[in-house]
This record gives C-alpha cells, sequence and structure tokens, in this order.
C-alpha cells in the first residue's frame, strides 16, 4: 500500500528515521525505501523529497503521516503563498534557528509551521515576546529546509509555494534552473510594476512605486542572465554583436501575449545585467497620467519648442507620447520621431506618422535630425535631446515653422534653458539664447512620487510658459529671477513646490516623500504648514 492513508496501529520506530516509520504505516514498502537511500547516495537531497520526487508517497499522504504523528494540524506550503509581512513579524535569525516559519496571522493568532511543533519552549517564547497565541502546524523538514534557502536569498517579495516545490524536490547536483523569460515578464505585467531587473548574484527583482522587491526564487548566475539577454534580442547575431561592441544596448520588443517591453542591456562586474521596462499598449491620455488639460493647446501649437525634464523613470517619455497622440488624433500633418528605442506604438490617424529607432532605422540622434529637413516635417519629437549638435537642430527647427518635442535630463523646468546654453561655446551663446527666447513655448519638469498607501505613483508637476517678460528674463540671463520672484506662483510658472504640497494637503502622499522631491524645501514647508523635524 502505497498511496492510501496511514493506519490506525503501527510500531513504533526510532526517532528520526522517517523511512522505517513510513513502511510501519504502510505508506512505502521496504524496496522501495531501498531506492530511495542507494539514490540519496548519489544526489544531496533529504529522503522525504526523495520519496515524493520518486512517486512512492504522496505530498498529501506524507503531511497527513506528520500530522498524526504529532497531533497537530499540517500545512502544504507548497500550495500557500505566504506574504512578505507575515515572514517578517519574526526576526529572520530566530526563523533560521528554531526552523519556524510564520504562516499567516489573524486575530491575534500567528499560525507557526515547525519542523518541531512539541517544542514547547519556543512557542512560549514566542507568545511572550511577541504578545499574540502561537497556533503551531507541522512542516516537514524538506519543506521547511527549502523555504528557509529561499530566505537565505534575502529577497523580498513573500514566498511563493511554487518556488519552495522547486527548490524541495531538484537534485542539489542537477544543472541550475532558472525561470523563463516569459514566466518572468508575465510576472512584470501581473505585477503591473514599472520595472523588472536581471542581475547576477540575487532573485530577479522588480520595481513597484520606486521601490526594488526580489522575487520568491533563486539567485540568478551570470549564465542565466546572458541567456536571457540573448532570449531578448530581437535581430539576435545583429544585436548580440553591438552589445559586444559596446556593452551598452537599447531595444524595444513586443510579445504578442504579453505585451511591449523596453530593454536595457549592460554589463557590470563581469557579467550582463538587464533592465526591462514594461510598456503600455494602449496610448495614454492626459487624464489617464494626471496631466493638465491645458497641455493640450500647446500640444496643438503650430511651431516651437516644448521640452520635458525629470529623472530617468518618471514617465518623461510617456508625457511625450502623449502629446504627439493629441497632434496625431486632431491635426493633419507629418510628424517625424527619433527615438532609442521606439517604445510606443503609433498608428497612423489624421496625420502621417514616421517613427525612426536610433541604430536601426537611422544611426545615431545627429545624423537623424540633419535627415529630417528633407522628411518634409511639421511635428519633430526627439526621444531625447543629448548633444550640442542635436539642441542647435532642434531650436533651429523650432524658430523656422516646425513643432519640436523632446526630453532631457534636468533638475527643474528653469535649468533646462541654462543646461542648454552652457553646451556652446562662449561666441554661440548669444545667439542660441536668443533662439530659446523666441522658440520655447513650453518646460515641463515631473516626477512620480509614492502615494500614501505605497500602492503607485502620483505625478507632481512643474509648469514654466514663455511670455513676452519670461522671454526677456532669457535673453538678459536673469534665469534665477524667474524662480525667485515667481516661486509663489503665476500664469508663466508653477514650481512643482506647490504641486507636491496640494498633493500632501489633499491627502494623495506623505509629507517625507513630498519634501525629498521639492525643489525650495522652505517654499513646500510654507505652504504646508509644517515644519520638517
Amino acid at each position: 500500500m502505497t498511496n492510501g492513508s496511514p493506519t490506525k496501529n503501527h510500531k513504533p520506530t526510532p526517532k528520526g528515521l522517517l523511512g522505517e516509520e513510513l513502511i510501519s504505516s504502510q505508506l512505502i514498502t521496504r524496496e522501495q525505501l531501498k531506492q530511495a537511500l542507494i539514490r540519496r547516495s548519489q544526489v544531496d537531497m533529504p529522503i522525504g523529497s526523495l520519496l515524493i520526487k520518486m512517486g512512492f508517497v504522496s505530498t498529501d499522504d506524507m503531511l497527513a503521516f506528520l500530522s498524526k504523528k504529532f497531533d497537530v494540524p499540517s500545512v502544504n506550503i507548497f500550495t500557500k503563498y505566504i506574504p512578505q509581512d507575515v515572514i517578517n513579524l519574526i526576526p529572520l535569525e530566530k526563523i533560521k534557528k528554531y526552523k519556524i516559519l510564520p504562516i499567516s496571522h489573524q486575530n491575534n493568532t500567528l499560525t507557526l509551521g515547525m519542523v518541531s511543533p512539541q517544542d514547547f519552549m519556543t512557542i512560549s517564547d514566542l507568545e511572550f515576546t511577541m504578545g499574540m497565541k502561537i497556533k503551531p502546524v507541522i512542516i516537514p523538514f524538506f519543506m521547511m529546509e527549502a523555504a528557509l534557502s529561499l530566505l537565505s536569498s534575502s529577497f523580498e517579495d513573500g514566498i511563493s509555494g511554487e518556488t519552495v516545490k522547486n527548490i524541495a524536490l531538484e537534485d542539489k547536483n542537477e544543472t541550475h534552473t532558472s525561470p523563463k523569460i516569459e514566466a518572468l515578464l508575465a510576472y512584470l505585467v501581473k505585477a503591473e510594476a514599472s520595472d523588472m531587473l536581471l542581475t547576477a548574484g540575487v532573485p530577479p527583482s522588480i520595481k513597484v512605486s520606486n521601490q526594488v522587491k526580489r522575487l520568491a526564487t533563486v539567485s540568478l548566475t551570470p549564465a542565466d542572465t546572458e541567456l536571457y539577454a540573448r532570449e531578448l534580442l530581437v535581430n539576435r547575431d545583429e544585436d548580440w554583436e553591438k552589445f559586444i561592441k559596446t556593452n551598452d544596448l537599447d531595444i524595444a520588443v513586443t510579445y504578442p501575449h504579453l505585451g511591449r517591453f523596453r530593454i536595457n542591456l549592460y554589463r557590470q562586474r563581469h557579467s550582463i545585467s538587464i533592465t526591462v521596462r514594461r510598456l503600455n499598449e494602449r496610448l495614454p491620455s492626459l487624464k489617464d497620467l494626471r496631466l493638465p488639460e491645458w497641455i493640450r493647446e500647446y500640444a496643438l501649437k503650430p511651431q516651437g519648442l516644448i521640452l520635458v525634464s525629470g529623472p530617468a523613470g518618471h514617465g518623461k517619455s510617456t508625457t511625450l507620447c502623449a502629446m504627439v497622440d493629441i497632434i496625431n488624433t486632431t491635426r493633419r500633418c507629418n510628424i517625424i520621431t527619433l527615438e532609442d528605442p521606439v517604445e510606443y506604438l503609433h498608428k497612423h490617424k489624421k496625420s502621417n506618422i514616421n517613427q525612426r529607432e536610433i541604430g536601426r532605422d537611422t544611426e545615431t540622434f545627429e545624423k537623424g535630425m540633419r535627415a529630417v529637413f528633407r522628411q518634409s516635417p511639421d511635428v519633430i519629437v526627439i526621444g531625447e535631446l543629448r548633444d550640442k549638435e542635436s539642441f542647435e537642430i532642434a531650436l533651429r527647427a523650432a524658430s523656422t515653422g516646425h513643432l519640436v518635442l523632446s526630453t532631457m535630463n534636468a533638475a527643474n523646468s528653469t535649468s533646462v534653458i541654462r543646461i542648454i546654453v552652457n553646451m556652446f561655446q562662449e561666441n554661440d551663446q548669444k545667439l542660441i539664447t536668443m533662439l530659446l527666447a523666441d522658440s520655447l513655448l513650453l518646460s515641463l519638469a515631473q516626477r512620480l512620487v509614492p502615494t500614501r498607501d505605497k500602492s503607485g505613483q502620483i505625478l507632481a508637476l512643474e509648469r514654466f510658459t514663455n511670455s513676452n517678460r519670461i522671454s526677456n528674463l532669457i535673453r538678459e540671463g536673469k534665469l534665477h529671477q524667474i524662480r525667485a520672484q515667481m516661486e509663489t506662483g503665476c500664469e508663466e510658472f508653477t514650481p512643482i513646490d506647490l504641486s507636491l504640497a496640494d498633493l500632501y494637503k489633499t491627502g494623495k502622499i506623505d509629507f517625507e516623500d513630498g519634501l525629498t522631491y521639492s525643489v525650495n524645501k522652505q517654499l513646500y514647508q510654507e505652504v504646508t504648514g509644517i515644519k520638517a523635524q
């Protein structure tokens, strides 16, 4: 009898000889135990795991046997998900020392998985120090060992029963196996995270509200990340050759059943690391992004320069995408984009839209910009302004009848002007300043701030629009006066500090997060009415 329930009467066996006790309970035969012991001499694996893996006893029968033996309920953690906040109820050193695992917490009672559920000293100690009732349940040693090995991997996203099962039933001398890349991308989508980080030495990680959380799986090896990199490449030989030469590569890939992703490959410490950004296939609207409707008016201007600034990962490309879609939906014009890589795929609506990818459709931003005037553009969209040549061409285009939209890395909406001007030689700066004063329409600076409940992020926006007064200040090089004289807000300039203060006062963000992202911390504190400690 190998699959039935344990018999009521079985002969006692020496403590710890699990195989003998299972034979006495008629759950396995002597021959099956012999085969398992032979196999154990070949692999590093507990006897309980081997008996289940070899099909000699079912997981449920093993749990029923142990439950009867210890006279406590059993838990099959192969089928459980244990949240990180439950695990954090007990310090990691105690969990590993006592071989225990918090399972669930309800009504001041902690359900605690234990290898030795009759260890009343440990139970009493935990009840005293934690001030809650402990309900012990039995977890087999091989399950517990697998779960604790995950905890030592320093992940931060709870324990997945499926992962525990894979580790518990895996031969230690078998080839290392890691999650499939499509499974990881599916998890990224399901978790509604912004990014996935694949780095050798730690488990796969996701970013939620700009916080890194490690998945409940084993750490990746350099071989794993190289395999992922090769699998993600669109044109495998060509892209791999390019990456080998530069040690950096940006691409975008589409998986029909999962969506579109932006991929960045880079080298670090003699291995490959990968950042995967999830892209929404549905083009976002101003309302989706919590952007004000007045942006539409600027997006539909026939000529001029619109800049969106902020750190990497704070939604600049997405804001640009929303403005391009407004133009595409409303105007009948020719739109040329230069992107590295192409992230959002636009369809032709009222406008013709041509999306050129750097490295595929044109060699560099500079070459793409120099060729753009021969393509009869009405609207030019540049993924990111990076060098002096591109800035110069963009400014000339904006001042000669084209609408130019782009992003750049800058601390705030006014510093973009100083950054652009300082790129040029002193004898060219006066001309560039004049071009900026004449062509700049709108400069936005944005930050994505964690929401109060930490379930997502919310946009804080700084607005800087051109006017006769602003244009004169730019020409005269008096940029510092814009922030100094207008910091409490006016028609042309609304500092991000006011946006952050409003988000705090309406209960959308924590005070400390607003303070972190503010430019003028004193102004932010004055408007919120709170002094930082």
